[in-house]
């Protein structure tokens, strides 16, 4: 049974149970847009044509290291429904650039509070919220800030998948097949299991 956040149930998280997403590593993530919607683009003969959105993601995805200084960039592509790429962490534990936006991911433009110490270990959230400098820290602050630009910008109704998918890399070998996957997730793209039909 999911334990319960305030009398509901809360769906369990999908990362891995008892590892520490700021420990140094390199991380295969997927995030997808709701309903595998297709904000980003076309796939013409192959090769990603980005659109005004898909541009405004790539662009946030490459400026990550910006906000936080651990991080290194892997191989990344957006893709019409969604964002694959490699954060490297480079250091365990270090400080990073807190949240530059904070907004919802998955619903109508609104500032979240800050003012509420959700960090004190007293407060409810601070045993759902993400720690600082973890995988997830860094995922809400990409996702909030495309959020918030899309939004303002080009589309109003833009909405991410409210989860990500990681993957932890485990060697050489692994890094470097999904290298070779994400470099060439476009001219696989028929074959893709996120591939739909749930166009803009």
């Amino acid at each position: 049974m999911n334990p319960k956040f305030r009398g509901k149930y809360r769906i369990e998280s999908a990362r891995l149970k008892g590892w520490d997403y700021r420990n140094a590593g390199a991380y295969f993530i997927t995030i997808c847009t709701k309903k595998r919607m297709h904000y980003f683009g076309a796939i013409v003969d192959g090769v990603m044509q980005l659109n005004d959105i898909g541009r405004a993601a790539e662009k946030y995805w490459a400026e990550i290291p910006d906000h936080f200084s651990v991080v290194a960039l892997g191989n990344f592509v957006v893709m019409p429904n969604h964002v694959h790429g490699v954060l490297i962490i480079r250091e365990c534990g270090a400080d990073v650039e807190t949240l530059h936006c904070n907004v919802s991911t998955h619903c109508n433009v609104s500032t979240m509070s800050t003012s509420n110490n959700i960090n004190d270990k007293n407060h409810p959230m601070s045993q759902i919220s993400p720690l600082s400098g973890s995988i997830s820290t860094i995922i809400r602050s990409y996702k909030s800030i495309v959020s918030k630009m899309v939004r303002q910008q080009f589309d109003a109704s833009f909405e991410w998948q409210a989860r990500f998918h990681d993957h932890i890399i485990r060697d050489q070998r692994a890094y470097e097949a999904i290298e070779y996957y994400i470099e060439n997730n476009p001219a696989n793209w028929q074959r893709d299991t996120l591939n739909s039909d749930c166009k803009k």
